[in-house]
Parts: structure tokens; C-alpha cells; sequence
């Protein structure tokens, strides 16, 4: 696995990453080395950027001609249309594995690899979409929409934590997309932290939500993730990158929500 500094261009790896990760086609404007693409991780919360945007734009501007039930559900069709639905597929594998593979690490493997979905794939999805509708349409649709524009790239931040902690599951050749990340170095980690943190903190500002609720409960249900997969196959694999960064995401909504529960207690956020 690449662990140091290479020769590739910062513009080719933010390309590859959005080729990678969404199915906007990039791709016809520019093809970047095959190389970069062991970079896509490190650009991973950019791409939030642009699936949060198209998500919450979705929401806000269809809530204004739409009921607010279906421009949120609007919302979530939108994304997964923009991402070809890549991360709720790692998230059906991974119910799928650990719910049937039992404490089996090769057999968790086999099932997560398999493509066909399994009935605790099926489960985790519906209720994951379920949950996801419920808590943006509990939100007011521009809370909701700045949330979606923070949580996504927030979530994608710290999901990337894994590939830092983590040694890969798998053998390359065994690896669905055929590459594995690269661990990243002290500049990639940074910039990374600044695509994740910045959309946060402006958020936390605008709204004056708990940073402390907000910040910090994504992060302890992300160790706990990580003490699980860890325990369970020593290594990550990308359908628990999908899986963690869905989950996570979910978790900041969750979080929101309960803030939120009772307005008088956040007049500010009366006027959002």
C-alpha cells in the first residue's frame, strides 16, 4: 500500500475522487491517472459538497412548490441518482455481512463481496431510509437543508478515520473497486479535516446548536463502529466505509432533531 508522497497532480486527485464517488460524468472532461485513484478518500468530503448541495437544494427549493414530505423524499432520490446509490449499497453488504456472517471474519467477507441482498440488507435500508425522511421532515426545511450541507462532508471526515486506522480487509486483487487507498500523510489529513470541519463550523455558528452534541456524538458513535469492525475483521472494507459514513451521517440528524425537539429552548432557530 502507498504511504508517501507521489507524483500525481492535487487537480488529478480531486478529479479522480469525484469520478469515484459520484456518477456526475467528470469523466468526459477529464481522465486522471489510474494512480489517483488510490487518492479518492482524501477528497472524499469535497464530493460531499456537491451530493450535500444537490441534496439540500433539492429540499429547499422543491419545499416551496412541492408538500415538504415529498420534497424531502425528492431530496433522497436526487442523491442517490447523484452517487448511483454507491454508499447504500456498502450499507445493504453490511448489514448483510455482519448480521449473517455471525463472529465468521471469512464468512462476513464472503457475504459482503456477494452481490445479491440479503433480508438484514433489505431490513438496514428500509429502516434507513425511513429514519433519514423522518428526521429532515421533522426538521424546517432551511434547517434541514444547511444541516444535509454540513452532515454530509462531516460524516465523509470522519469515515476517512478508518483507512488512517485501519489496514485493509482484503488482498487488493480481492477488492471490489480493484484499488486500495493509500494511507494518507499529514498534508492529505489536513486538507481533509478543512473539507470535513469548515461546512460543520460555519453551520455551528449560523444555527448555535450544542458543538459539543453536534461534534461530538458522531465522533463517539464512529469509535464505537470502528471497535466493532475491528473486532470483527481486523481491517475495513468499502462496504463499511458506505455503511460507517451513512450511519454517521443519520447520527448528526438524530442529533439535530433532539435539539431541535423543543424550539422554545432554541429560539434562534425559529427564524431558520
Amino acid at each position: 500500500m502507498q504511504t508517501t508522497h507521489d507524483n500525481t497532480r492535487w487537480y488529478d486527485r480531486i478529479w479522480s475522487s469525484l469520478i469515484f464517488f459520484t456518477r456526475i460524468p467528470f469523466w468526459r472532461l477529464h481522465q486522471p491517472p489510474k494512480e489517483c485513484y488510490r487518492t479518492v478518500v482524501e477528497h472524499w468530503p469535497l464530493t460531499g459538497w456537491i451530493t450535500g448541495g444537490a441534496m439540500a437544494a433539492t429540499l429547499y427549493f422543491g419545499s416551496w412548490v412541492l408538500p415538504y414530505p415529498v420534497a424531502v423524499l425528492l431530496a433522497i432520490v436526487v442523491r442517490l441518482f447523484v452517487t448511483g446509490a454507491l454508499h447504500e449499497d456498502g450499507l445493504a453488504d453490511f448489514f448483510d455481512g455482519f448480521g449473517g456472517g455471525g463472529n465468521d471474519r471469512n464468512r462476513i467477507l464472503a457475504i459482503m463481496k456477494d452481490s445479491h441482498i440479503g433480508t438484514y440488507g433489505v431490513l438496514g435500508l428500509i429502516f434507513y431510509q425511513l429514519l433519514l425522511a423522518a428526521t429532515l421532515i421533522s426538521l424546517p426545511p432551511t434547517l434541514a437543508a444547511i444541516t444535509i450541507l454540513a452532515a454530509d462532508p462531516f460524516s465523509k471526515m470522519l469515515t476517512a478515520l478508518l483507512i488512517m486506522v485501519m489496514p485493509y480487509a482484503r488482498r487488493e486483487e480481492e477488492a471490489k473497486a480493484k484499488v486500495i487507498y493509500r494511507k494518507m500523510n499529514w498534508v492529505a489529513g489536513v486538507g481533509l479535516a478543512i473539507q470535513g470541519l469548515l461546512p460543520m463550523v460555519a453551520y455551528l455558528y449560523l444555527t448555535h446548536l450544542s458543538w459539543a452534541m453536534v461534534l461530538f456524538i458522531p465522533c463517539i458513535v464512529m469509535f464505537l463502529l470502528y471497535m466493532f469492525i475491528w473486532n470483527k475483521l481486523r481491517g475495513y472494507t468499502g462496504d463499511c466505509c458506505g455503511a460507517v459514513c451513512l450511519i454517521l451521517e443519520l447520527v448528526v440528524y438524530l442529533v439535530v432533531c433532539a435539539l431541535n425537539f423543543s424550539p422554545a429552548s432554541h429560539p434562534l432557530l425559529l427564524t431558520l
